[in-house]
């Protein structure tokens, strides 16, 4: 088996530059636009990860709405953070939605849940 490596998470949005604003200002994602076959691109840099964002234009009737939870598939993805109360608080302060607040999900792993755009789903979480 040849070795395999983690490269990007591809998300799909009505609205790419509101999509990337949200990341950049409440998850401090860097934001990278490109132009690629002669149309725009926005990708975003985030906790080691790179997210590319690919516009969905009105009326596309082969993009799916997103699903409402728990669905099967992609549930959610997971950012780890040193200090997930500190965090919660500064994104409560932002507005953000949280669909699970900070718990105990192991003696060394802590969680929460938050919503992005599109209702995606994205884990905070602290190890100790």
């Amino acid at each position: 088996m040849p070795a395999i490596t983690f490269d990007h998470i591809h998300l799909r949005s009505p609205d790419p530059e509101a999509t990337a604003r949200w990341f950049a200002e409440m998850l401090g994602a860097e934001v990278i636009r490109t132009v690629q076959q002669g149309k725009p691109r926005i990708d975003l840099k985030l906790g080691g990860a790179d997210i590319f964002i690919a516009p969905v234009p009105p009326g596309d009737g082969g993009v799916g709405a997103p699903p409402r939870p728990p669905h099967q598939g992609l549930d959610h993805f997971g950012f780890l953070v040193p200090d997930l109360d500190a965090a919660a608080a500064a994104l409560k302060a932002k507005g953000v939605e949280f669909t699970l607040e900070p718990s105990q999900a192991r003696p060394d792993v802590r969680i929460a849940f938050i919503r992005g755009p599109q209702g995606i789903s994205i884990e905070l979480l602290q190890r100790t």
